[in-house]
């Protein structure tokens, strides 16, 4: 763990805000939380709620608002203390438009452009995402992606594009690139306390509102918790060398396939009294053309049902026939302990929690990300 402060941007997300808490918990020094601009009263809330806990938490906490689509994003942060910058803020949803998906490179540009700033930086770790590959297939190691390719949507593209700013515009930075695969849980129990398209498209399969998925049932998933994400950045952050690429992903050999998911639901689901009582069948697998074609086809029945429930999973839907072999060398040997969840149990125990509470609903809370 590195000395000094530690600046986390969009510290309301789900990642952001739980590295906060993680490096606060682990007896770092001072975290200087970033948010999107807020009235005084929502910051003093969430500095209670971060350091509350803590040992000293809020002595070492400090809580800074801007808006990313601004110039201005940092003018009210002092670039002096900080030892370390976390760039965790972005809009992370796989329907974001092209419009949406700039400001995420945008933001990228304009936090990196700060950090030149910083005279004691000595660590500087972008968040990315695994499906920066695009629909490339093959293997995904922990190196520079080549230019170019195709995406399933703009989130995809615009994560390529923020390592790419990243790479070539500030390449004297004391950088890190952390490609996150897609957080289903908060650990591997399967608490689950932000739901995001994962999540409501296993709510789609349990209603019985998608009769068909997208996919071969042979293509392999990534999948990770919360807790393994932010505890690696807590102990990769100022440890691990500069100008690197980590992947935040377990290999293709410790994953989950689409097969293997919804089968695992549906075993799940049929513990279910109410789920047994609809009788409803697994999906049958669609290619990819068939798929695009129901889609367009739905979108004549404007608000009905089913054409809301392909447009939730179209976004993502190519990347399900993309067979990816990502690998994590790199974790690896930085974290000598690392072990990998038995995915199928990781997928059950989320399947649970999510019927237990009626996806959040029984809890009194639900939170879409």
């Amino acid at each position: 763990m590195i000395d000094g402060s530690l600046l986390v941007t969009g510290g309301t997300g789900y990642l952001g805000r739980r590295l906060a808490r993680a490096w606060l918990d682990a007896g770092g020094d001072q975290v200087i939380v970033w948010v999107r601009a807020r009235e005084a009263a929502d910051l003093a809330r969430l500095r209670a709620d971060l350091a509350s806990g803590v040992a000293d938490g809020a002595s070492r906490l400090v809580v800074a608002s801007g808006d990313l689509a601004s110039d201005r994003a940092f003018e009210n942060v002092d670039p002096g203390p900080i030892r370390a910058i976390v760039h965790a803020a972005a809009a992370t949803r796989f329907n974001i438009d092209e419009t949406t998906a700039a400001v995420n490179v945008e933001g990228t540009r304009r936090l990196l452009t700060f950090a030149r700033r910083c005279p004691g930086l000595a660590d500087v770790t972008v968040l990315s995402s695994i499906y920066a590959s695009g629909l490339r297939a093959g293997t995904v190691v922990e190196e520079p992606l080549d230019e170019g390719g195709r995406f399933a949507n703009h989130y995809e593209r615009s994560k390529w594009a923020s390592e790419h700013v990243l790479l070539s515009e500030f390449p004297q930075l004391p950088w890190r690139i952390a490609r996150v695969a897609t957080v289903i849980a908060d650990d591997d129990a399967g608490r689950v306390t932000q739901q995001n398209a994962f999540h409501n498209t296993l709510k789609l399969f349990y209603y019985g509102l998608l009769s068909v998925v997208p996919g071969q049932p042979e293509t392999l998933l990534y999948f990770v918790t919360g807790d393994f994400v932010t505890g690696a950045l807590v102990r990769l952050v100022g440890q691990v060398p500069a100008k690197s690429i980590v992947h935040l992903a377990h290999t293709g050999a410790e994953s989950a396939t689409l097969g293997a998911l919804v089968d695992t639901a549906f075993e799940v689901f049929g513990e279910d009294p109410a789920f047994k009582k609809r009788r409803v069948l697994k999906p049958l697998y669609s290619d990819a053309d068939a798929f695009d074609l129901l889609a367009d086809g739905a979108q004549s029945f404007a608000g009905g049902v089913v054409t809301q429930a392909l447009s939730s999973v179209r976004p993502f839907a190519h990347q399900l026939f993309v067979s990816k072999d990502v690998r994590n060398d790199r974790l690896r040997a930085a974290l000598p302990d690392y072990r990998a969840p038995d995915p199928r149990r990781l997928i059950a125990g989320t399947c649970r929690q999510l019927v237990a509470t009626r996806w959040g609903r029984a809890e009194g809370r639900v939170h879409v990300e």
